[in-house]
């Protein structure tokens, strides 16, 4: 009784309590009371108290429902049943009223069935047990139906902690008890105000995967309710979720299930489809039109391979389904997308399956299939294509609804795509255009913000891209040559930008395409200039157009330099970001690949110069002021290099360029080594140099790997170790480096060695430990000569012992992929003339090696680091 009063004092203070402190120390009591084993009894005595207030009985009730989900097995084996009773008779209690205690209490008894086989419940198991009860006392049939409904519910319920076997075995008892408790629901329905919740229960039911063959169902008194209930004013909810769940259960997958479920389908088609009307029906609440628009969704959805045979029948199908998408709502419309993308997965693809004879006859099947849908995709790319259009409140709109819009115009361009995989892109582009030219006369006839059309069509055009053909001579001129002449404001050009972007490949191969190029590298640079949209979209565009049309720009490299100048100098109008600026950086660079040697140095310096030249202030201005600059100063121009060096595809030419570069990128090294983020860019931009430059960088590679040898043992940057590997990939078989090399990793290893002594450090440092047995495995890979004969290999075996079972995804795949190269020595080249060193090493370990092993299977590791190691990197 104390307690009890505890709980009641502890829920006053909680609800009622001015106090927010006293209110919080009440709410944390509370939240640990539901764990002890005093809950059980506390709970079900107060809900028994009829002097018990609504808080007590609701916090009672959720407490005694979570105890039985998540604690019952802490109760002995007898207490089931006093358990059960008292829940039984809480039930007949609150059979009217209070629905959420009510609620709580089926759901503790439906979890207490998860638990108890149906042999121990006895009775026949629970649903037995409940059509008993509700014979005996018809006067509680309401809450004995809430049970009814929540029980198949809790079968996929992992709140409660039942074993998955267990689990399993509840699964069946239900099933086999289907037809037992739809006996129940259909004598339920002769209580005329109980037909909604029977149909509720129903459709709960339905969920379980039962065998009841569709032309038993099809007459069944509870289907025959539900079909007849759609037609009623409002529209059932209850109806369609049952409705919606016989279309799931009578899903088509192979013929044998068409041939079982026919008769059912047919019922349930037809009567969807004389709900179809109503779509249109203004005077229809918006709710009902949702729900029958579910409905045809759902039937478009499982009956697809049906529909795709192209039937007169499915056609009307299908004409429903382009009523649903026309609606003006976009969560309605959008409910028939995914039918419209498993619709064209079916008709693109080559099925061999199709009982057409020869693969010629399974052709032209194919081919009248898609073709049958034309029409229909035709009318799809018009209904979607409007929805893209910017609101004209836009501006105005919260974040949510913005972000709203723009995931509406993400799922509108998939379905071009799936219309575009169906018709053709040429022939969808034709129906875009179309569009296009009446947005285009209405913006010119000057009526108020009628830019939105036009941006709406170019969307949509720009959307399937990569469905139209890179010799289409028809429209797509026509579309460039609009361009230049359309409105530049700003959300407008910017999507402007990204079509020209995305049509890099077609501007290539037409025939105008170098007529045009300077135009649209005009509007490019409004862009730039615009807003930040508009040239981050910009930049992208002219990195693909520079990629793509390359050799057509090598002509005109001067006026490429121009904009990139202003754009990475941040002293004209452009408003590009630094990270956009990348692409400026990523274009001039595949422009340069294509100039021949000579040009190419030149072309090469005259990139490098306004990335160099604030690197070389900076580290003009001394020590003391280049280590107070915050790392984006810096790293901003470094990342430039990093690019530059990957895509400047002439090895000699980067090769002489980091050689003029290395004093600058040395000062920064040894003034900023103890600055992570600098390094790491720096360490990428070397890289690169390594990666294109090769044997090219003859002087300048011993001076790079002489500097991070040295400061690894100062600041342990797992991003030295990074660059290493880079270069053992490189150099690691040209004997001429051989000493070089040696002295690097053995340097390297040891100081890691060190470092890495026990777990804890491993925890500490994972990025150290991932890179250096990154680089022990190209080791293995590209110099064993070097590496496996050396003092390091058995100090970094045990090594890697200690840190196998590391919880870090990379570093404890990094250490796996070691041992496996060691333990696969034989298989790599020139590996086989090392066994006897790698098994002088590796056997006298062999069980403790095993035992960390078998250890790291069994639970030391997480189950995603049990996969096969990752390929070779």
């Amino acid at each position: 009784m104390e307690l009890q009063n505890t709980v009641k004092e502890a829920l006053n203070a909680l609800y009622h309590h001015p106090d927010d402190t006293l209110r919080m120390q009440a709410d944390r009591w509370l939240q640990d009371f539901q764990r002890t084993l005093d809950a059980w009894q506390v709970a079900d005595n107060l809900l028994h108290d009829a002097t018990s207030n609504l808080e007590t009985l609701i916090f009672c009730s959720q407490t005694l429902r979570s105890k039985v989900q998540r604690d019952f097995e802490e109760l002995p084996s007898e207490a089931f049943r006093p358990l059960r009773d008292s829940l039984n008779t809480l039930l007949k209690k609150f059979h009217k009223g209070l629905p959420k205690v009510r609620t709580q209490i089926s759901i503790a008894v439906a979890a207490l069935a998860v638990y108890v086989p149906a042999e121990d419940w006895g009775d026949g198991g629970i649903v037995n047990w409940l059509r008993d009860e509700m014979n005996s006392h018809p006067e509680y049939i309401p809450g004995f139906l809430e049970l009814l409904t929540v029980l198949p519910e809790e079968v996929y319920n992992y709140k409660i902690a039942a074993r998955p076997e267990r689990r399993r075995q509840f699964e069946k008892e239900l099933t086999s008890q289907m037809e037992v408790a739809l006996s129940i629901l259909t004598a339920c329905l002769s209580i005329n105000e109980l037909k909604e919740q029977v149909l509720e229960a129903f459709a709960s039911w339905l969920r379980l995967k039962h065998g009841i063959p569709g032309s038993v169902l099809a007459s069944h008194p509870l289907v025959l309710t539900a079909l007849s209930s759609l037609n009623s004013e409002p529209l059932s909810e209850a109806s369609v979720n049952v409705i919606s769940e016989l279309i799931h259960y009578t899903a088509v997958g192979s013929s044998g299930v068409v041939a079982v479920q026919m008769p059912l389908i047919q019922v349930l088609v037809r009567q969807v489809m004389s709900l179809k009307a109503l779509l249109k029906d203004s005077s229809k609440d918006e709710e009902d039109v949702k729900a029958i628009a579910r409905l045809f969704a759902d039937m478009g959805d499982s009956y697809v391979k049906l529909i795709a045979t192209g039937s007169d029948e499915s056609m009307i199908i299908v004409n429903a389904l382009l009523e649903v998408a026309s609606h003006p709502e976009n969560y309605i419309a959008s409910m028939t997308f995914n039918f419209w993308h498993s619709l064209q997965g079916i008709l693109t693809k080559r099925d061999t399956s199709l009982p057409f004879g020869n693969e010629a006859s399974i052709e032209a099947e194919r081919k009248r299939r898609q073709g049958a849908f034309v029409p229909s995709y035709e009318s799809l790319v018009s209904l979607v294509s409007f929805r893209v259009e910017y609101p004209q409140d836009y501006l105005d709109l919260s974040h949510e609804d913005r972000r709203e819009f723009e995931q509406t115009r993400y799922a509108v361009a998939d379905v071009l795509t799936d219309a575009a995989s169906v018709l053709g892109g040429d022939a969808t582009l034709q129906i875009l255009y179309k569009k296009l030219l009446e947005a285009v006369a209405r913006c010119g006839n000057g009526e108020n913000n009628e830019w939105r059309p036009v941006e709406a069509a170019l969307f949509c055009i720009q959307a399937i891209s990569n469905y139209v053909s890179v010799v289409e001579a028809e429209v797509m001129p026509q579309v460039m040559g609009l361009l230049p002449k359309l409105p530049q404001q700003p959300q407008l050009l910017q999507t402007v930008c990204l079509t020209i972007g995305v049509y890099s490949k077609w501007l290539d191969s037409a025939s105008i395409g170098p007529a045009i190029l300077p135009s649209l590298i005009d509007i490019l640079m409004s862009g730039m200039g615009t807003s930040e949209d508009s040239a981050a979209a910009a930049a992208l565009a002219f990195r693909h157009i520079c990629d793509d049309c390359r050799k057509k720009l090598c002509g005109c490299i001067d006026g490429l330099f121009h904009i990139y100048h202003r754009a990475v100098s941040g002293e004209s109008s452009f408003k590009v970001a630094a990270e956009d600026s990348l692409h400026l950086v990523e274009a001039l660079s595949m422009v340069i690949t294509e100039l021949p040697p000579d040009n190419a140095k030149r072309a090469l310096e005259a990139l490098c110069l306004p990335v160099v030249t604030p690197l070389q202030e900076a580290v003009s201005q001394g020590p003391e002021i280049l280590n107070k600059k915050p790392a984006r100063e810096l790293t901003v121009h470094i990342d430039r290099f990093a690019y530059i060096f990957r895509y400047v595809n002439h090895p000699e030419a980067v090769a002489d360029a980091i050689h003029r570069l290395w004093p600058i990128f040395k000062a920064i090294f040894d003034l900023r080594a103890w600055d992570m983020r600098t390094m790491e860019s720096l360490c990428r931009a070397c890289k690169y140099a390594v990666r294109t430059s090769g044997r090219f960088m003859g002087i300048t590679i011993g001076a790079m790997l002489e500097e991070i040898q040295g400061l690894y043992k100062q600041h342990h940057q797992s991003c030295f170790l990074y660059l290493s590997s880079e270069v053992i990939k490189i150099f690691g078989s040209d004997p001429s480096c051989a000493n070089y090399l040696k002295i690097l990793i053995e340097s390297l290893f040891i100081h890691t060695t060190r470092l890495l002594t026990n777990i804890q450090e491993f925890t500490a440092r994972p990025d150290v430990a991932d890179d250096c047995f990154l680089l022990a495995s190209r080791c293995i890979r590209y110099c064993p000569q070097l590496f496996i004969p050396s003092e390091v290999f058995q100090p970094l075996v045990d090594c890697s012992m200690i840190g196998i079972t590391v919880q870090h995804r990379q570093a404890s795949n990094s250490i796996l992929t070691f041992l496996s190269d060691v333990f696969d020595l034989a298989n790599s080249s020139m590996g086989e003339q090392y066994l006897p060193i790698r098994d002088s090493v590796i056997i006298p370990r062999g069980p403790s090696i095993t035992r960390i092993l078998i250890a790291s299977l069994t639970g030391a590791l997480p189950r995603s680091r049990l996969e096969p190691p990752p390929l070779p990197r």
